[in-house]
């Protein structure tokens, strides 16, 4: 996993609400095992119509918009559990995912790949939306070591949570398999000090 400590990047917004796993990756994308190659079929039935010409309305065909942080609606990765929803955004080249709500199983799966879920409050979320809507090249600021979310060309701040755990393997590059490498001569440690059972 890279280590993430901050980005600046533009936003993409999807404003749409109770965007769901099937919606982000449909299941008939799910045939492979690996996180690979996911993000091309990303938010597939939106980005393409029907004849698999490009959708022009959609927002990710929008040229205007790019960038390292997707603003999406209240509720967003609900549904079903597939990890491959977290594993389609990160794959496509999104670092962070902001909204008001984030589904529990969705952020955790996020949290696994290094994909930073940020859950704000929906007043945080909506001056977010309206500074993209005025300006959609509107740079942000993540910072993790702070946790805060920031609008650079303003003086708005925000506030985010992350278990103290994550937070430290986000900084750090590690996913659990990683992390438990890392303190590996601790356990050892206490094994060799603890009793022997009978």
């Amino acid at each position: 996993m890279e280590k993430f400590t901050q980005i600046q990047s533009a936003a993409v917004p999807l404003y749409m609400e109770d965007i769901d796993t099937d919606q982000i990756i449909p299941a008939r994308f799910l045939k492979a095992t690996t996180r690979e190659g996911f993000g091309e079929n990303l938010f597939r039935d939106w980005r393409y119509i029907s004849n698999d010409q490009i959708n022009k309305d959609f927002i990710l065909n929008n040229p205007s918009y790019g960038g390292e942080i997707l603003v999406a609606g209240h509720n967003f990765g609900c549904g079903s559990s597939r990890e491959h929803a977290a594993w389609a955004i990160s794959d496509y080249g999104f670092k962070v995912v902001v909204s008001s709500f984030i589904a529990d199983i969705f952020k955790a799966n996020a949290l696994n790949v290094g994909l930073l879920p940020v859950q704000l409050t929906r007043p945080q979320l909506a001056i977010i939306f309206e500074h993209i809507s005025e300006q959609a090249d509107t740079k942000f600021k993540v910072d993790l070591e702070a946790q805060t979310f920031s609008i650079l060309i303003t003086d708005h701040s925000f506030s985010f949570e992350i278990s103290k755990y994550k937070k430290d393997c986000f900084l750090k590059g590690h996913d659990d398999i990683d992390f438990l490498l890392s303190i590996k001569d601790d356990i050892e440690s206490y094994e060799k000090n603890i009793p022997a059972f009978l």
